[in-house]
């Protein structure tokens, strides 16, 4: 039997999806997806995830707060609602740090200050880290070891070789999206992490195999293949390994 893949980071409930989500999600099953990992970039948005994964047994619910929203009040909000149901939870993300968007030092300690929350409630319920570090790939590993953050998902890692390599050490994974078959700098990562820190993830609607035009789960399929070639080895194995990754990390993932 054909290994399943299982989607680690995709935005479903977007609005890009609101016309035809279920056909969305009949492709992906189509193309072997078994499960969706559905994240979250706001409180409301996390709400609506809960609700969509209720509906769709193929999605699992994260609840997070990407770094532009990412206010101390909005923070703590988020918080009571991670703890509150975190039994239905699989991570807390996305969350992280983006420097691309924050280019002055005081929006850069907010952004830290709440990624240092995150990473003390990950660990106290032993929940996954699904990592944002646009432009600051460097800075959120060295915040992340520095907090003893420990089940963490780098998403879309935008950042060189010699940044991830303490990531790599501490145990963390990498995912990648099916851009990786137009970005120069994905293809170098990926060639030179381990394939037993790699992820598969979708990024949907964005970081799709065609550029600008809406991204979807069944994509996926494109970062296996990329990985399969860039790293030589066979297709069959990078979908076992990756599966059993996934599995280290998300281990409820696909019940």
């Amino acid at each position: 039997m054909t290994t399943t893949l299982v989607d680690t980071h995709a935005h479903l409930a977007s609005d890009s999806f609101a016309g035809d989500r279920e056909e969305v999600l009949v492709r992906a099953a189509d193309a072997g997806v078994s499960a969706i990992l559905c994240v979250s970039e706001t409180l409301a948005e996390a709400e609506e995830v809960l609700s969509l994964c209720e509906k769709h047994p193929l999605l699992k619910p994260a609840a997070g707060l990407y770094p532009e929203f990412a206010g101390l009040d909005a923070a703590e909000a988020l918080v009571a609602f991670i703890r509150n149901y975190s039994a239905k939870l699989h991570a807390i993300g996305e969350v992280g740090l983006d420097y691309w968007l924050a280019k002055e030092d005081e929006e850069r300690e907010v952004q830290r200050e709440v990624l240092r929350r995150f990473i003390a409630l990950g660990r106290e319920l032993d929940l996954p880290l699904n990592i944002h570090s646009r432009s600051a790939g460097r800075h959120v590993i060295e915040l992340l070891l520095e907090n003893d953050a420990r089940k963490i998902q780098l998403h879309a890692f935008d950042g060189k070789w010699s940044a991830a390599i303490p990531a790599v050490e501490a145990g963390f994974f990498f995912s990648v999206p099916p851009s990786i078959i137009h970005s120069r700098q994905k293809q170098k990562l990926v060639k030179q992490l381990p394939l037993s820190c790699l992820l598969l993830e979708s990024d949907s609607p964005v970081l799709g195999p065609v550029p600008r035009e809406r991204n979807e789960p069944a994509n996926i399929v494109h970062s296996l293949q990329a990985v399969s070639d860039i790293k030589n080895i066979p297709l069959a194995e990078v979908r076992e390994t990756v599966l059993a990754n996934t599995l280290r990390l998300y281990p409820g993932i696909l019940s």
